[in-house]
């Protein structure tokens, strides 16, 4: 505790009218103060060892700790772990219902429409049939 506070404490223990009367010089007087506090300064200036520029005292940091500590960790095992824990799922209808509904209505939100897959196109006429017509047609026995 700071010796000012400590006196203005006592101050206020003390009974009003009992205690001394600062002596006058002290009484309103600021400049006292602020002489006082420069000297303070001066003097914690002058100590030893308070300069800020020189490195005694200071811990050295190792720069691969320092890489270690801020390096990427990977979580994905721990997630996959979390997320496999709950098995509860959705019904797709219910799911797919959701999404529409978070989807915009612009082009570009839609999802890309599926083509209709083409059937390869096939004949009427089996091979039996080739063959018949080229017997009446072209006359090949």
């Amino acid at each position: 505790m700071s010796a000012s506070l400590l006196r203005r404490g006592l101050e206020l223990l003390e009974e009003p009218g009992r205690g001394k009367a600062p002596p006058p010089g002290l009484q309103g007087e600021r400049n006292g103060l602020r002489a006082a506090g420069a000297a303070r300064r001066r003097k914690r200036a002058t100590e030893p060892g308070r300069n800020g520029a020189t490195v005694k005292g200071r811990v050295v940091k190792s720069a691969v700790e320092e890489y270690h500590k801020k390096k990427a960790v990977n979580h994905l095992r721990e997630n996959l772990q979390y997320m496999l824990k709950g098995r509860l799922v959705a019904n797709r209808a219910v799911t797919e219902k959701v999404l529409a509904q978070n989807r915009g209505r612009k082009a570009k939100d839609q999802p890309p429409k599926k083509a209709a897959k083409k059937k390869p196109e096939g004949t009427v006429f089996t091979e039996e049939d080739f063959r018949k017509f080229e017997r009446e047609y072209f006359g090949v026995p």
